[in-house]
């Protein structure tokens, strides 16, 4: 790992019609448009959808470097989240995220133990951790 401060760098782009191109160095261009909720047009990524994929991630991602620092054996994780946006006195925010994650370990694996590593991802997430949302996680393990 390198030493910190990290620093992410990406740029936006658009005219006054069409969708914003997101970009970062050496990633493939991205492009983005308001939610259907907004009056946007389906099929696109947008801010809202970003913001929920990089909890999941994080979290996905997290885990992957719990479960190797603990050894412990697993198939598949998944992490399906529900980011909840609410307008509170006038402003709209994200209140809520709920997490829910699907771990498989092999038969006869430590359930109990996996449960635990998937509540440190959860607690180590950096994305999450910089969210003053509350955060839940709803986790399920099991055996293949």
């Amino acid at each position: 790992m390198q030493p910190y401060p990290h620093v992410y760098k990406v740029s936006a782009g658009a005219t006054n019609e069409g969708d914003v191109a997101l970009s970062s160095p050496d990633l493939p261009e991205l492009p983005s448009m308001a939610p259907p909720e907004f009056g946007g047009p389906p099929g696109y990524w947008s801010p809202e959808t970003l913001l929920a994929a990089a909890v999941a991630d994080c979290f996905v991602l997290s885990f992957r470097a719990v479960a190797r620092a603990g050894k412990l054996e697993w198939k598949s994780v998944t992490a399906d989240v529900d980011a909840v946006l609410e307008r509170i006195d006038g402003v709209a925010r994200f209140t809520r995220f709920t997490t829910r994650a699907r771990l498989v370990i092999p038969a006869g694996g430590d359930a109990a133990r996996a449960s635990m590593l998937m509540e440190k991802a959860e607690k180590v997430c950096l994305v999450s951790n910089s969210l003053t949302s509350e955060r839940h996680l709803q986790s399920e393990v099991v055996e293949d």
